[in-house]
């Protein structure tokens, strides 16, 4: 489902809940219609809402998540640093206004292989420590959104591995 704004019977502007018409997958890219509006989710979409998911586990994204954010999504795609920014706020802005994001993603998440789904919980990983504080809500936003994307322990393990092997050194 996804919110639209619209007017009341009374005029006033309200949101609504469209169903979406044809949710379908074309190659790599999910695209859902709803009735004025096509939506288009590709991976690139997917990560960013998860690190912003796991980011805001704590209430607030902090500078240093931003950079990270921004950092992981330019050299994970080879964006332009402009591009990953305008990818995040469209999945800030998207976090925020659709319902049924968790079902979007586990959706997009079957696009993934096991060895991105790695690179996103290392990415995931770093951006929960990037203010250097150790939040147990933005850990379980990790384990949740692992979930979601359907993480496979012994990978989410490994991206652990991978993670304090980067920072160990």
């Amino acid at each position: 489902m996804f919110i639209n704004g619209g007017k009341d019977r009374y005029g006033v502007e309200s949101a609504m809940v469209e169903d979406p018409i044809n949710p379908r997958f074309e190659g790599s890219t999910l695209v859902i219609e709803t009735g004025d509006d096509t939506e288009i989710y590709d991976a690139q979409f997917l990560v960013a809402a998860l690190l912003v998911y796991v980011a805001k586990g704590d209430g607030a994204i902090s500078p240093s998540e931003t950079h990270q954010m921004l950092e992981a999504i330019g050299r994970h795609f080879h964006l332009q640093s402009a591009q990953s920014l305008e990818l995040l706020n469209r999945a800030i802005a998207d976090l925020a206004d659709n319902p049924d994001l968790e079902g979007l993603l586990r959706d997009l998440s079957t696009i993934l292989t096991p060895e991105d789904k790695r690179e996103i919980a290392l990415m995931m990983l770093k951006v929960a420590a990037a203010d250097g504080r150790k939040d147990a809500e933005e850990m379980e936003k990790v384990h949740y959104a692992a979930e979601i994307i359907a993480i496979p322990p012994d990978v989410l393990h490994q991206a652990f591995d991978d993670y304090f092997a980067e920072t160990m050194a």
